[in-house]
This record gives C-alpha cells, structure tokens and sequence, in this order.
C-alpha cells in the first residue's frame, strides 16, 4: 500500500486569474511584499499495489488522464510505502 501526495499547478505560461485576486487581497491586508501568487491543486491518495513501480505508474496514469489537464497543468508527486517494508 502506497500514498501519494500529488500537486497540480497552472503552468508558468498559463495566466492564473484566481492567483492575481488572492495576491492583489494579500497586499490589501499590508502584506506588500508579496509577489507571483499562484493557485493550485493538491491531492493525496492511497494506492494498494505490490510494487512501487507499479503504483507510480497508476498516479502518472490518474494524473494525465483526470487530475491534470495535460494543456494547462503540470504536477509531481510524492509517493511513500504504508507499509514500512518500501514494497
């Protein structure tokens, strides 16, 4: 068994409207120095595989195909055994 920590981020191309308004909110408070504020997504999620291998493959598998829009997004991930035995 197998959890993953996953991050979905807007690419830096990518203009992050929902960023821009917590930011410009941020700086409303007096916090001034706070610059390139972005939103993003994070997921964990528990895998039951045999292998590590196998269960990176099911997250990369997950995250194109549903969690991150391949166009827009980039994401990583962390992955760490349950189990305590690194299978």
């Amino acid at each position: 068994m197998y959890k993953a920590k996953i991050k979905v981020t807007l690419r830096k191309s990518i203009l992050d409207p929902q960023g821009k308004a917590v930011e410009h909110s941020i700086q409303s408070l007096g916090y001034k120095n706070v610059k390139d504020t972005r939103i993003g997504k994070f997921i964990e999620l528990e895998i039951d595989s045999n292998s590590e291998v196998e269960a990176k493959k099911i997250i990369d598998e997950v995250c194109n195909k549903l969690l991150a829009n391949p166009i827009m997004e980039d994401y990583e991930f962390e992955i760490t055994s349950l189990t305590g035995t690194g299978k």
